[in-house]
Parts: C-alpha cells; sequence; structure tokens
C-alpha cells in the first residue's frame, strides 16, 4: 500500500503511529482544521465518538474508500459496517503488500 503525504481527505485510509491508539488503522472521517482530523474504524471507535488526532501523529495511505466518502458527502454521516469494510481492505492490501517486502505493520518473528 502506498503511503500518501498529501493532506488528508474524507474516506482516506490512515495509519497511527503516536498516543494510545497507535498501530491501528483508521479512517478520517471529519476535518477540524489544517492541523486536526477526526477519526474512526467502526469498531473500537464508532462514527458517533470519533478520535481527534494530530495530522502529525498519521501516517497517510493512498487509500480513499469511496463508500466512506460519498456516503458522508450525501448523508454527513456513515454506518459502522462501512468504515470496518474500508479498515479490512487496508489491512489486506498491506499484508499482501508486506509479504512481498514492501511494507508491515505488525510483529514478526526471526527464529
Amino acid at each position: 500500500m502506498k503511503k500518501s503525504d498529501s493532506t488528508p481527505v474524507l474516506g482516506q485510509a490512515a495509519f497511527i503511529r503516536n498516543g494510545r491508539d497507535a498501530g491501528q488503522v483508521v479512517i478520517i472521517i471529519d476535518h477540524m482544521d489544517e492541523r486536526f482530523v477526526m477519526v474512526a474504524d467502526g469498531h473500537r471507535r464508532k462514527f458517533d465518538s470519533p478520535k481527534k488526532k494530530n495530522i502529525h501523529h498519521l501516517e497517510l495511505y493512498g487509500y480513499v474508500s469511496p463508500e466512506v466518502q460519498r456516503s458522508i458527502q450525501e448523508t454527513g454521516q456513515v454506518t459502522n459496517g462501512k468504515l470496518r469494510h474500508a479498515v479490512a481492505k487496508v489491512l489486506e492490501k498491506v499484508l499482501v503488500d508486506g509479504k512481498k517486502g514492501v511494507e508491515f505493520h505488525g510483529e514478526r518473528r526471526c527464529n
């Protein structure tokens, strides 16, 4: 999965680098200002109680979920199921790319 260094957009996947939730993949669901965004994953962080994160604590992925983006633009909200589906899609891509040696976030064992 390719990382993006641009400004975050609604529906974009991100990896949390710092803080209590470090190591989780989340979806950007709202912009607070140029420095902060609101993120949720549909599982631990539901759409109704998102987490405010500094964009400097996130690694942005190049993947933007069209379902999440469209739902937020049309209705102003998104279901937790769509968020979970988007996160699962990102994790699948990261694991597939990780097996090729591109990137892998998780525990590795060297025996």
